[in-house]
């Protein structure tokens, strides 16, 4: 969800019966369970956390990890992910079913939950907040701009029409009743309700269309926080807790989004003291986790365990044009992985905080499996037995010369440097093409590249969150930047995305990662890690995974 990293982003207890599969889930809670267990009283306080400057903090748009990360603290969606428990479980809706041919879903929501304003919340609300999503004619889109991330719902009835301005209204999502909304999708897909956990299909209060202005600023939202004030563009945002959520009271009084330009100026705020979590610059990991204390499971911050260093659900990894020579040619990006060395570049410019990546599929993820892409490791003999079949060495040079796109900022100038010289010693020169993020974006849409990196973090921990939007035919001038086409991955894909029992749905997909791996179309090289650190102020705080902060269950010392 950063700024470089893209993002599209088993059902519960469920068994197989009278033509639907009933899901009943835990509601009403957000993140890990509290020190000590159980539920605790307010501490009080209040958390200082910094980010930058987000995109959007209302859910519409919600797409990058800082806008992201105070939206959260706001809305609650339908479902959410426990980490904890690897399961999905219910937030906004407290259960929900599915028809059998995983095309219908029915969610069932909390009784009792109230908006900020004190409106109650009901499946209208969800409609509503779904349908802004995709109508370009929507308040908030003629005000500021359509949803860039109205993709989300692309698999319901009714999308194109609605998200070409043809109708206003999603003809596949209807609100039964006041505490029931019923999603037709336009094909099967099981994994459907791990959508709805995205914080951008949380629910939107009639004050979201009627004031679009106002509600961008300070969305109302029924999350533990609500804002105080509005969104002071580069400079701050503030929320306080809300005590007529419906689930668990928040611990703490509020909290106060800092937002400051560069994570170097940020860290030396958290080093004066004026800071309660911040991230850290890489030239600092060592020293910090020496000063903070590593968090033992390496997201939960409490006493002297206050630098969380969590495998990410995310991957770096260098993105082939396979539309286009030289890298067309699948020996060649293989041979290219194999003189990679991903250990180096972790231990000597991430200080260990990253590993090298094995496959496409991050730790994490539900199918992940360790070696799962036999290719993405380091092997000089096998590099050059590979790029022999290409081109055989003359001398110290192959006569092979490519041309690497990336951005400088973010530290990827030092990584894509050493990818380089691993090249050089294998006879590959390698070109630097070196446009801003934006600009080279618009060049991966283009297909004007040979190689160049990208990273990925999952919106939602599936599978197909990394298979489909990556690999698929139909992600083809979206995603999809290598241009790569299987039809068997495509069918295979296709067919996890009916199939209801996850363990199934799980090794159908292991079936197209197996074929994707051999065909390489994307050279794996890291898997991204947490680097964040708490003051002694933050007694206990857990940030999940996908790096959301459970600031509800905070507790912070006097």
């Amino acid at each position: 969800m950063a700024e470089t990293k893209i993002s599209r982003r088993s059902f519960v207890g469920g068994s197989l019966a009278a033509g639907t599969l009933a899901l009943l889930a835990a509601c009403g809670k957000k993140g890990a369970p509290a020190a000590g267990g159980g539920s605790a009283a307010a501490s009080g306080g209040t958390l200082n956390y910094y980010i930058n400057n987000p995109k959007c903090i209302d859910p519409y748009n919600v797409q990058e990890d800082q806008g992201t990360q105070v939206e959260y603290q706001m809305f609650d969606a339908l479902t959410t992910y426990d980490y904890n428990e690897n399961k999905l479980v219910g937030l906004a809706a407290e259960k929900w079913e599915a028809n059998d041919t995983a095309t219908e879903f029915t969610f069932h929501l909390v009784a009792g939950a109230k908006f900020h304003n004190g409106e109650p919340v009901t499946a209208e609300d969800f409609k509503r907040s779904f349908v802004r999503l995709v109508n370009p004619k929507s308040a908030v889109a003629t005000a500021y701009a359509p949803s860039e991330i109205s993709y989300h719902l692309a698999m319901v009835e009714g999308y194109e029409a609605l998200s070409k301005g043809e109708t206003d209204d999603f003809s596949g999502v209807e609100a039964v009743d006041e505490h029931t909304l019923k999603v037709k999708l336009a094909s099967a897909y099981a994994d459907f309700p791990y959508v709805c956990s995205h914080p951008a299909l949380a629910p939107v209060p009639a004050a979201a269309e009627k004031d679009a202005k106002n509600f961008y600023l300070a969305p109302i939202g029924n999350g533990p926080f609500k804002i105080d004030g509005q969104w002071e563009d580069g400079q701050q945002i503030n929320l306080v807790r809300f005590d007529d959520y419906y689930g668990e009271k928040a611990k703490i009084d509020g909290i106060h989004f800092a937002i400051i330009k560069d994570v170097e100026t940020a860290y030396k705020e958290f080093q004066a003291g004026n800071l309660d979590v911040c991230d850290v610059p890489t030239a600092q990991i060592t020293a910090a986790k020496e000063d903070r204390g590593e968090s033992k499971d390496g997201y939960t911050m409490s006493e002297g365990q206050h630098m969380v260093l969590g495998a990410e659900p995310s991957t770096y990894y260098l993105v082939c044009n396979t539309a286009k020579e030289p890298f067309n040619n699948a020996d060649l990006r293989k041979g290219i992985s194999y003189a990679i060395n991903r250990a180096a570049i972790c231990e000597t410019l991430f200080k260990g905080s990253r590993t090298p990546a094995d496959g496409i599929i991050p730790p994490g993820i539900d199918g992940y499996r360790k070696g799962a892409w036999k290719h993405a490791t380091y092997d000089v003999d096998k590099a050059n037995e590979y790029l022999n079949k290409v081109a055989p060495m003359n001398g110290s040079s192959r006569g092979i010369t490519v041309t690497l796109s990336y951005n400088q900022d973010g530290g990827h100038k030092e990584i894509m440097e050493s990818v380089i010289g691993d090249l050089d010693k294998v006879g590959i020169t390698v070109k630097s093409d070196t446009p801003e993020w934006s600009a080279l974006l618009s060049q991966y849409q283009a297909g004007n590249f040979e190689f160049g990196r990208l990273g990925w973090i999952a919106d939602y921990p599936i599978m197909d969150n990394f298979l489909f939007p990556l690999f698929h035919s139909a992600s083809i001038g979206g995603d999809n930047k290598s241009n790569y086409s299987n039809p068997e991955v495509d069918k295979l894909i296709d067919e996890a995305r009916t199939v209801i029992d996850p363990k199934k749905r799980i090794e159908t997909m292991h079936k197209a990662d197996d074929l994707i791996a051999e065909d390489f179309p994307v050279i794996p090289l890291m898997f991204y890690s947490h680097k964040l650190v708490g003051s002694d102020r933050v007694k206990h705080l857990y940030i999940d995974p996908q790096k959301l902060c459970d600031m509800a269950g905070a507790e912070m010392s006097a």
